[in-house]
């Protein structure tokens, strides 16, 4: 007798092959059989008229702290995912001196929006190795499976000191050696790469640029090649994608070069288009194919839709947030400032110090930022903002955007959140993000699942990949190869063999979904972290079963209390 059989679903089983209607028997934990299964189980889940597909796999998640106080981890678990990697962007938790906690923690808070009181409270600090981590990350049961990338900055300081935080410092001979020993460590302790941060948008809370930026090839070739010869990746973030500077791109590609030849490992690029440059993603794809073609595992990590922030009078982004009459209002309660904010004096007051403000910055304000790319977002969301309609029209005059805006965000007593693209929407289209999906060498990644708490929502990425790109797109892509870009693909890069597909033998993760309900609820905020902090939440419509390890953890959208998810250490055969 099977543990489970999933019967007469559309099985799209995550390999890339034609969807087909068949059945899916499961037993301790593993897929046993996949077709017309005969015999009983010991629960029977009808399937007729939904798709079935492996559970998804995000490999750029920042759950590091999360990871450690809860058990659910949504919104990814919400959104079908059921193994995420994080320590993504060179930022993490471990290895942690003592006294370099509270240096950890603003890092964080700068880098990736995670209130720094919550962390505070939440973290436990049971380590101070990586390993040390990886063991307490294993203590608790979750929803999801976990695994983490070792984050270069936290390694920096940690052998460093405070100079590791200061880009323009370089390790001595003997500092460098002491980090390529303990990333071998790690990844033998079941790390699952390095990671690492080149950015200037990556600062810390104190506005610090990370110790990261400008590390030398010495640097990153020796530590690099630690990962030869092991199962382990390379993940980073540069400012290659939206740099000017031709040099500095060939500098920066040349230099991710040489850390993919001596690791002999692969490597995993963020790309998208900003304004600032808005063909250099084109560049790095081709750069990326190039690459692979001579040998080198290269890949881009890109999104499936226009990557933006959410502005709003409770966001961290609230447009109004340095004029003085709002600065005034800031001790009453939530309810009590809005109607301060309704007043007519108020209004105006606020308004005309928002348009000396922004009339006194260095430059225009950025047409790619401005009210006629503010969107209200509907029930369930339509990501493709090009059938939407913005707060203002283009050419709006600041005075009559202001006002437009302002007015927008009282509305649902103050908590309106209005949705700004900064990235993928440069042309006022999805053609771009289209073209990125299309390269061979593009993996599914960016949602940033657990990070930007009160700015940005993406950790529903995977719903919708599959509803927008899957489903509604004239052009779209195949199902079969939408759902194997958030399953197969993205464990493959990470070396989690053991699921990603619907094939005997393999872990028996697995999604049973409504295609047609199937959507993103408006994201919200949230005050559930450890102290009170608050986060943004966006909802899942159209998942009917999610299964991990053949455990039911949700069922309709809601979490059963099963927590069979675990830590994996390293790649898995």
């Amino acid at each position: 007798m099977y543990d489970l059989i999933i019967r007469g679903g559309t099985v799209v089983d995550g390999t890339g092959a034609p969807a087909r209607t068949a059945d899916v028997a499961v037993t301790d934990g593993r897929i046993v059989a996949v077709g017309a299964v005969d015999g009983q189980a010991r629960r029977v889940a009808d399937a007729d008229g939904l798709v079935v597909t492996p559970g998804f796999v995000d490999i750029h998640t920042h759950y590091d702290g999360q990871a450690t106080w809860d058990p659910v981890l949504a919104p990814s678990s919400w959104h079908g995912v059921t193994s995420v990697a994080m320590g993504n962007c060179g930022v993490g938790f471990a290895p942690a001196a003592p006294d370099r906690h509270d240096w950890l923690i603003g890092m964080m808070e700068g880098v990736e929006d995670i209130p720094g009181t919550a962390l505070a409270e939440g973290l436990t600090w049971e380590w101070e190795s990586f390993p040390e981590y990886l063991d307490a990350l294993d203590r608790l049961p979750r929803s999801i499976d976990v695994g983490a990338h070792v984050p270069h900055a936290a390694l920096r300081a940690y052998v460093m000191g405070e100079r590791g935080a200061d880009p323009g410092q370089a390790p001595t001979d003997d500092e460098l050696e002491r980090m390529t020993r303990l990333l071998t460590e790690a990844v033998a302790a079941g790390g699952l790469g390095l990671a690492t941060s080149r950015t200037e948008f990556h600062r810390t809370v104190h506005g610090d640029n990370l110790g990261t930026l400008r590390a030398g090839s010495r640097e990153l070739t020796a530590l690099a090649g630690t990962l030869r010869g092991t199962g382990g990746v390379l993940q980073v973030i540069s400012d290659a994608y939206q740099s000017r500077d031709d040099e500095f791109v060939r500098a920066e590609l040349a230099l991710l070069e040489a850390m993919v030849t001596t690791a002999g490992r692969p490597l995993s690029l963020s790309v998208q288009q900003p304004a600032s440059a808005p063909g250099r993603w084109r560049e790095l794809q081709d750069w990326a194919a190039d690459c692979a073609r001579r040998g080198l595992g290269v890949w881009t990590q890109v999104a499936p839709r226009p990557i933006g922030v959410l502005i709003g009078l409770t966001s961290s982004v609230n447009p109004f947030g340095r004029c003085p009459t709002v600065q005034g209002l800031a001790g009453p309660g939530h309810d009590e400032r809005v109607r301060a904010l309704r007043e007519p004096g108020t209004r105006e007051a606020v308004l005309r110090e928002y348009v000396a403000f922004v009339e006194a910055l260095p430059t225009a304000f950025p047409t790619i930022t401005g009210f006629d790319r503010m969107y209200r977002l509907g029930d369930p969301v339509d990501y493709d903002l090009s059938h939407q309609t913005p707060i203002a029209p283009p050419g709006v005059s600041t005075a009559e955007g202001a006002a437009l805006l302002y007015d927008a965000l009282l509305e649902e007593n103050g908590h309106r959140l209005l949705y700004l693209p900064l990235f993928n929407f440069v042309d006022g289209n999805l053609d771009t993000v289209r073209a990125m999906l299309a390269s061979e060498r593009a993996l599914f990644g960016l949602s940033d699942a657990g990070a930007h708490c009160r700015a940005i929502s993406d950790g529903s990425f995977t719903t919708t990949f599959l509803a927008l790109w899957g489903r509604d797109r004239t052009d779209g892509l195949p199902l079969e190869q939408v759902v194997a870009r958030i399953t197969s693909a993205t464990a493959r890069h990470v070396g989690w063999r053991d699921r990603g597909e619907l094939r005997p033998g393999l872990l028996a993760d697995i999604n049973v979904i409504d295609l047609d309900a199937l959507g993103c609820a408006p994201p919200a905020i949230v005050a559930d972290l450890p102290a009170g902090g608050s986060r943004l939440l966006q909802r899942a419509y159209g998942y009917r079963h999610t299964f991990k390890s053949g455990v039911e953890t949700f069922a309709d959208g809601e979490p059963t209390g099963e927590l069979p998810g675990r830590l994996l250490r390293g790649a898995r055969g």
